[in-house]
């Protein structure tokens, strides 16, 4: 393997800003979902399976945003 003459150990950048961007985005976008489709699901024409599925789904993604903002939170910015 030839020897490496970059400078990639010493300049490399990391995407947290856009990480983080995605979570936040991640985190609204799944709670907005949620909400409306939870409220869609709470109409009185018992069709409902859809929407709380969809909200399940939606709720998740949220999830996953805050779990990812708390992971970037505790790490150590380099």
């Amino acid at each position: 393997m030839p020897e490496r003459t970059g400078t990639e150990p010493t300049t490399a950048r990391s995407a947290y800003r856009l990480r983080r961007v995605l979570a936040v985005a991640a985190l609204l976008g799944g709670t907005a979902g949620a909400i409306a489709f939870a409220l869609a699901a709470g109409r009185p024409d018992g069709t409902a399976t859809g929407e709380w599925v969809a909200a399940g789904i939606c709720g998740v993604v949220a999830l996953t945003g805050l779990v990812d903002l708390l992971v970037l939170a505790r790490r150590p910015r380099t």
